[in-house]
């Protein structure tokens, strides 16, 4: 389309006819992402509060869109990659965030855990270890002060501020621990995500990154699971998917806008979660 062309139909989202309005919304919508940076130059050029409100929903739909695009890619070529899982989760709040400027930031962390690493010692000390690294030197912590805000499930800002939910640091704990080949996933506890480290040479045992990387056993979570009064299943001991994960990371999300009050965001977080558990 011809920049006179944008212009016109930009020019039209003022128009009282509500029915005018939603013939240019959808005409503009059906041009795609690739209309994005136009209309936030014309949005720059037009001092018309009204006009530049719509143009502001108008990239937000488009942008909206296509992240459900993506996430629904995401999952159906193996949800392999879980940074990229929760680069996309990141995109709904900063959409110009750049993949590789994220894998950057994250590489910085694997650097300073790398530089002190052993590969031949016991998983215990392996992990404690990384205790030191992430908890102690790069001093990342839990983020109790601001449990509930959303900013919690947005990797880069854990990334920037060093604070996290419980999802949040197991994620970052678990993809520097991927980086170092340790066989260590994710568990979907009741209440709180923690961390396993399985593999075939050294007995299970878990950790709770909310808790500076404390280290635990079996025994301990069947005694969490008789205080919360459920029946054990195999999905409080055992590692979860990528998938689950980032699902789990959804739901915190929007149980973080319904806190605040970001009902029309919640609600928006429910159809990515939609997006990911619909046809199975």
């Amino acid at each position: 389309m011809e920049e006179k062309e944008l212009k016109a139909l930009i020019s039209l989202l003022d128009d009282d006819d509500r029915d005018i309005q939603v013939q240019i919304e959808s005409k503009i919508i059906s041009l795609g992402t690739e209309i994005i940076p136009h209309l936030e130059e014309e949005w720059g050029k037009n001092f018309n509060p009204r006009v530049q409100e719509r143009i502001e929903e108008l990239i937000h739909t488009l942008q909206f869109s296509a992240l459900k695009t993506r996430l629904s890619a995401w999952k159906e070529s193996g949800a392999v990659d879980l940074l990229e899982g929760m680069w996309l989760i990141a995109t709904y709040q900063y959409p110009d965030l750049e993949f590789d400027t994220l894998k950057q930031d994250l590489e910085q962390v694997y650097y300073e855990v790398w530089m002190e690493f052993r590969a031949d010692l016991h998983p215990f000390d392996q992990v404690k270890i990384l205790n030191s690294v992430i908890f102690n030197k790069l001093k990342f912590s839990a983020n109790t002060k601001n449990f509930h805000s959303p900013s919690n499930s947005m990797i880069n800002i854990v990334l920037e501020s060093k604070r996290g939910n419980p999802i949040s640091l197991c994620v970052l704990y678990k993809l520097i621990a991927d980086r170092l080949d340790l066989p260590i996933h994710g568990v979907n506890l009741p209440k709180l995500f923690i961390l396993t480290y399985k593999s075939e040479e050294h007995p299970q045992f878990y950790i709770n990154a909310f808790n500076r990387g404390l280290i635990f056993l079996k025994e301990d979570i069947d005694n969490y699971i008789d205080e919360l009064r459920l029946t054990p299943i195999d999905d409080y001991y055992e590692p979860c998917t990528h998938l689950n994960i980032v699902l789990r990371v959804l739901r915190n999300l929007e149980v973080s806008f319904d806190h605040i009050g970001d009902h029309a965001k919640s609600d928006e977080v429910k159809e990515l979660i939609l997006q990911l558990t619909e046809n199975g």
